[in-house]
């Protein structure tokens, strides 16, 4: 065992871990339910989510560009913000991606099992956790490379997809002749807001989820060979991607057939897309489509899970094996316990699915929102002690700083208040289940802390500081 994480991910897998991270499965599976909310005006929902993310990824660029860190977010919100906000929400983040391993896993298996019945939901399930375990725990290289190929192929079947929905939206797609699809869409069914402006909002909630995953760059930027320079690049580009992959994907479904459609809410906004354009086997084709997601977010969701555990060990706030690594920089305990969680999940999730596991996935839903909303006030902070102690870090810089920070971290707090007048679509459940594990997480944060002593916040800093930067060894 040795101490420290090693450079093995490639400038290429970081390019291709940047641009997958922000393609979730959600996108594909969740899509649907918020085009029947909002209509077309679901592209407004999807492009405030998107101008949130963007406004988020800058400001944690900017700190992670200064100081590269697997513990990413919670590791500057422990310098920044104290001890108490490094261990909580870093726990939280934890959590989420346990949970979301579970998710994931099972909706992987569900399509497995269709295509081959003789192997039960369950067993599928495992199979692809013990895969993708393997795989984490060979090294940080080998997650880079399975990484690659998953978003290579998500990014090519979206490309694909909007490039052809949009040759037949102005019926210039050679071959199909689409009486449905056209710029018409947008207006004819109702009007572009059919359910009035406050969908939008509500839009909004049953969206927001599926950004969730932007920020992995800047935690796998620690082992890669330039950290400064991979933080930058994906900040960067990530306006682009939100605007190619998310509202022009979503743009293509709502032009190429009317919002309220009933296929879509029957097959899935992206299979019902290109059934309108008689594409044969469209339901399997995004299956695959779908299947390559859901392991990719598997992928992603266990080295993040483990990276952020490891963080964690390291800063004293977990267990100190689990900042262990092995001789190939793979810190093995920290993604040994991250899956173990997520196995018992997926057995709640067969045993218990409307009881344990339905408070699991409700009780983690906000985490996304309470992480933007930490990284927010870490940036406020670690701005002025990056200006202090070396200027010369500030490669990336948030926009008009502190006012736009600030307009961000008030859009989050207003969308979390939203969401706890949603009954519908079960965002009040969300928010307070979610609040109930924030506090009591919390709760042993400050209980660790008065255990720890009363130093000084500069003492408390500094160490943070110190045990915060990744002893990353070159191969």
């Amino acid at each position: 065992m040795t101490s420290g994480l090693q450079a093995g991910l490639k400038n290429r897998h970081l390019s291709m871990i940047a641009i997958g991270g922000v393609i979730g499965a959600g996108l594909f599976v969740g899509s649907s339910s918020g085009i029947a909310t909002a209509g077309p005006g679901i592209l407004l929902s999807y492009a405030l989510v998107g101008t949130l993310v963007v406004l988020v990824m800058r400001m944690l660029g900017e700190m992670s560009a200064a100081n590269p860190t697997s513990g990413s977010f919670s590791a500057h919100a422990d310098r920044a913000l104290g001890r108490w906000a490094g261990f909580s929400i870093g726990w939280l983040y934890w959590f989420f991606w346990v949970v979301v391993l579970a998710v994931e896993a099972t909706a992987g298996a569900k399509i497995l099992e269709g295509w081959i019945p003789a192997v039960p939901q369950w067993g599928w399930a495992l199979i692809v956790m013990v895969v993708l375990t393997a795989t984490n725990l060979v090294s940080v290289g080998s997650y880079g490379e399975f990484e690659f190929w998953f978003a290579g192929i998500k990014v090519v079947a979206i490309g694909a997809f909007i490039v052809v929905g949009a040759l037949a939206v102005f019926g210039v797609l050679p071959g199909v002749d689409s009486d449905k699809a056209g710029l018409g869409n947008l207006t004819d069914h109702g009007g572009f807001l059919p359910n009035g402006p406050g969908a939008i909002l509500t839009g909004v909630l049953l969206v927001v989820f599926s950004f969730m995953g932007s920020e992995i760059a800047t935690l796998a930027a620690g082992e890669s060979e330039d950290p400064q320079r991979a933080v930058t690049k994906s900040t960067n580009s990530i306006i682009w991607r939100i605007a190619v992959f998310y509202l022009g994907s979503i743009f293509v479904v709502v032009t190429l057939l009317p919002w309220n459609d009933p296929s879509i809410k029957d097959k899935g906004s992206y299979v019902a897309a290109l059934d309108s354009l008689g594409i044969a086997h469209a339901g399997q084709i995004m299956n695959f489509i779908v299947l390559t997601s859901v392991l990719s977010c598997l992928n992603s969701g266990l080295y993040t899970a483990s990276r952020m555990a490891f963080s964690l060990g390291q800063r004293g706030d977990a267990p100190k094996v689990f900042a262990k690594t092995t001789s190939r920089g793979v810190p093995m305990a920290a993604i040994v316990a991250s899956v173990v969680f997520g196995f018992v999940a997926v057995f709640f999730n067969y045993k218990f699915p409307d009881s344990v596991f339905l408070f699991l996935v409700n009780s983690s839903g906000a985490v996304a929102l309470f992480v933007w909303l930490v990284i927010c006030f870490s940036q406020l902070r670690m701005r002025r002690i990056i200006q202090a102690e070396a200027p010369e870090k500030l490669v990336v810089k948030m926009w008009l700083y502190p006012y736009l920070t600030w307009a961000t971290a008030a859009l989050i707090v207003f969308v979390l208040g939203y969401m706890l007048t949603d009954t519908e679509h079960d965002g009040r459940e969300t928010v307070l289940l979610s609040l109930l594990v924030a506090a009591v997480v919390l709760a042993i944060a400050f209980v660790k802390e008065k255990v720890r002593g009363g130093r000084t916040t500069a003492a408390v800093e500094d160490e943070a500081e110190a045990k915060s930067k990744d002893a990353v060894k070159a191969p």
